[in-house]
């Protein structure tokens, strides 16, 4: 089905949060609600990811045993954790699923995309050769069939007639004695980024920005300049391809406690010295903001 792909990787992002968690929440299909709601609140394929989640979760003892034989130099507690829930949610469908619905290549595949979208640099071929390791174990089934099915492909829409949405965000500063501060925000997928939220159509980008920070991290920001705008094309299940064009702003607040909002897909907010920022994994469309931020800052000191 032409949403599947969407929902493995709303399941997937589930999984991340029950495994960070410790394996111990109290309703895995809570995480998983928060996040279909988040990501993908049009998508009718609740009861699929429902159904996928609560399977992998029930057998990940096994899936880590087949997991821990066919890649025996990586301990499960070595390997990342998007990796090995990729290869959880990956082996289940290989292994268990109807092959009907999805047939062994194609577990294989949705497998080594999820890993590529939201791993390292190598996980599309970690996963790709633990999964075919495993894969020619069982026989390699599927090997010989020729799939009947068609694609579906969403038609081609000019860049500019795409639908668009618009984002506020903002590095968020403060200043306690000689130090600089900045408030950064932690996702599942383990990169450090901007706080931002989409805006209310028609919505002015300065108090808007100024609202979506105070309902994520808790915080009144005072907006001094503006630092840029990112625009990137995402695909919508229900539209196609739609536009994202989101503003930055440099903002200050007060160095106080920050107060994450709950849901969506963070799971940590912090306070960081410009000194503590150098090592952090951030995104490459993030980073230059970031030190172009700095730059004004440390130019008035």
């Amino acid at each position: 089905m032409a949403n599947r792909h969407l929902s493995r990787s709303i399941v997937l992002q589930a999984l991340f949060e029950w495994d960070f968690r410790g394996m111990v929440a109290d309703d895995p299909s809570e995480i998983l609600m928060r996040n279909i709601e988040e990501f993908a609140p049009d998508v009718k394929d609740a009861s699929f990811m429902d159904a996928l989640m609560k399977s992998v979760i029930s057998k990940h003892e096994q899936l880590d045993k087949i997991i821990m034989e066919a890649a025996p130099d990586w301990p499960i507690e070595k390997i990342s954790v998007v990796d090995r829930n990729v290869l959880r949610l990956g082996l289940y469908e290989l292994l268990f699923a109807d092959r009907k619905e999805v047939p062994a290549k194609v577990a294989i595949n949705e497998a080594i995309e999820l890993a590529k979208t939201y791993g390292g640099e190598n996980s599309g071929k970690f996963i790709n050769g633990v999964l075919g390791a495993i894969y020619k174990e069982i026989g390699e089934p599927g090997k010989d069939e020729i799939s009947k099915r068609k694609k579906v492909r969403i038609k081609d829409v000019p860049y500019e007639k795409m639908p668009l949405e618009q984002l506020g965000g903002a590095v968020v500063y403060a200043r306690e004695g000689n130090d600089i501060y900045l408030a950064l925000v932690h996702d599942i997928f383990g990169h450090w980024t901007l706080s931002k939220g989409r805006m209310i159509p028609g919505e002015d980008p300065f108090p808007g920005t100024v609202r979506k920070i105070k309902e994520e991290i808790g915080v009144d920001i005072d907006i001094k300049e503006k630092l840029g705008e990112n625009e990137y094309i995402a695909n919508d299940p229900e539209i196609g391809k739609k536009r994202k064009n989101v503003t930055y702003f440099l903002g200050e607040a007060k160095h106080e406690d920050l107060k994450l909002e709950e849901g969506g897909g963070l799971d940590d907010a912090r306070w960081f010295k410009l000194s503590e920022i150098v090592d952090l994994n951030f995104y490459d469309d993030i980073l230059p903001l970031v030190t172009k931020a700095v730059n004004i800052l440390l130019d008035k000191k």
